[in-house]
């Protein structure tokens, strides 16, 4: 049996990464009122935790014959590893606070990921050949 463990290398240093940015003092990130008239943070948010769905749960849509489970457990982890960012930013980050709006945020980019990631294996089972 092939390995899959390749798979799950940009999953893992996606996760190194965000978590980087998620964790680093609020007196490093850019400020403008721009960020603030769009919501800018927001956007970040789902984009960041889209991208994390889709990157952990992406090798299950091609190495699983059903990842339905295993897609659930995804979106449950990154739900969790997001509520956990932001008790992480209010009692260990300087400058950063506990957001539940980011929490949301990151639902969103989740669940749209997600739904993404079922059409996917669904266009996937389509094509495949009996």
């Amino acid at each position: 049996m092939k390995s899959t463990k390749p798979y799950f290398i940009p999953a893992i240093l996606f996760s190194i990464i965000s978590a980087f940015l998620l964790l680093m003092p609020g007196s490093d990130l850019p400020s403008s009122e721009l960020f603030e008239l769009i919501y800018f943070d927001k956007w970040v948010h789902v984009g960041i935790f889209g991208l994390l769905t889709l990157l952990w749960g992406g090798p299950f849509i091609w190495i699983v014959n059903q990842p339905g489970k295993q897609l659930l457990i995804v979106v449950v982890l990154i739900i969790a590893y997001g509520i956990s960012i932001e008790f992480l930013q209010k009692y260990c980050t300087e400058d950063r606070n506990f957001d539940l709006f980011d929490i949301i945020a990151d639902t969103i980019g989740v669940l749209v990921a997600y739904y993404v990631l079922l059409q996917l294996y669904k266009a996937r089972k389509k094509n495949e050949p009996l």
